[in-house]
């Protein structure tokens, strides 16, 4: 496997050869950021995949810049790629680099994040099946009372995907005034620093009159638990997705009511299989046409998702998601298996 971040004789003799088997193939994967955990994995599975393929892997960091993300991915298509799995820093922004991409006949795999466009396969989890999980968890443990809602970033599309999962499971005990949403906000690239001043403002604003918390991945849920904790108030629900190792631990300690696994071996997997079909001409198995919330229609994948609660945690531990240790770590008497 060569790993490429400058111009490879390789890709420039390629040209538009006809692939056997993946051989020959160089796949760019453009990156919003590396401060998610779940990436490093995702990129694991990524450079398998493509590994198992025979094909080359070269990548980018955009650093949480949609600009800098355009010209990632123009440094990509320079360094000769034959597919680009671009992970949007920005869904809209993006739109200039898929149109680099179709004017020199890339194929591009939309991962995780919907780009709204046709020539974009989009590959995901169900993100509307993510939020209601979340929901459904904390729901469970707490079914009346103040609600927060503490959603993604606002540049991307998965945000408004699980929000309106969340309130579909809500939604009645909202109407019926048994649960009261006192603030939602959305959190400015996902980030956990934000996520923990927004959840400290709601909670200098609600006088700590707060009972539930629905976050939208395990990041904000770290922040969330985090000014919770500095009030005094941690244990609450508190929802989250991605299965990140801190988050599992979280369920563990009981300080995080649900984190919805989304096996990122398995995305990352895909992403590496299709773009090498894509690449060789070929049509990418197990995939439909999809039409977005804005009418587009597409070919996409989703993938399902796992709620972990303190049921279910030996899920990954079996899974080989996370060693027993990792989960446990500072568990006394927790569920199975940190009993």
């Amino acid at each position: 496997m060569k790993y490429i971040f400058g111009m490879s004789a390789a890709a420039v003799l390629m040209g538009s050869v006809a692939f056997a088997d993946g051989h020959g193939v160089t796949v760019g994967v453009s990156w919003s950021n590396f401060q998610e955990e779940r990436w490093k994995t995702d990129e694991a599975a990524i450079v398998a995949a493509l590994e198992a393929a025979g094909a080359t892997y070269v990548s980018a960091d955009a650093q949480s810049s949609s600009s800098k993300q355009l010209s990632d991915v123009e440094s990509l298509i320079a360094q000769g790629v034959d597919a680009l799995i671009i992970l949007a820093q920005d869904a809209q922004a993006i739109g200039p680099a898929v149109q680099a991409a179709a004017d020199e006949g890339i194929p591009v795999v939309a991962y995780d994040r919907l780009i709204e466009d046709d020539r974009a396969f989009y590959l995901t989890f169900d993100n509307v099946e993510v939020g209601r999980m979340q929901a459904r968890a904390v729901f469970a443990a707490q079914p009346s009372g103040n609600y927060v809602m503490i959603k993604g970033s606002p540049t991307d599309p998965n945000a408004d995907f699980l929000r309106g999962g969340q309130q579909e499971v809500i939604d009645a005990a909202v109407e019926a005034g048994d649960i009261t949403i006192v603030a939602e906000a959305y959190t400015d690239g996902w980030l956990p620093a934000n996520a923990q001043r927004n959840m400290e403002q709601i909670l200098t604003a609600a006088d700590n009159d707060v009972d539930a918390v629905i976050a939208s991945n395990d990041g904000t849920a770290g922040g969330v638990v985090a000014a919770l904790t500095a009030q005094g108030m941690e244990g609450i629900p508190v929802s989250g997705q991605d299965g990140d190792h801190a988050a599992l631990n979280r369920v563990a300690l009981g300080t995080q009511t649900v984190s919805v696994w989304k096996d990122a071996r398995d995305l990352g997997t895909a992403a590496g299989e299709i773009a090498v079909a894509l690449a060789s001409g070929e049509e990418a198995g197990d995939s439909a046409e999809w039409t977005s919330p804005g009418g587009t229609t597409m070919t996409a994948r989703f993938l399902e998702p796992v709620p972990v609660t303190a049921d279910n945690l030996t899920v990954v531990v079996d899974a080989g998601w996370i060693t027993q240790e990792a989960l446990c770590q500072g568990v006394t008497d927790g569920p199975a298996p940190c009993n």
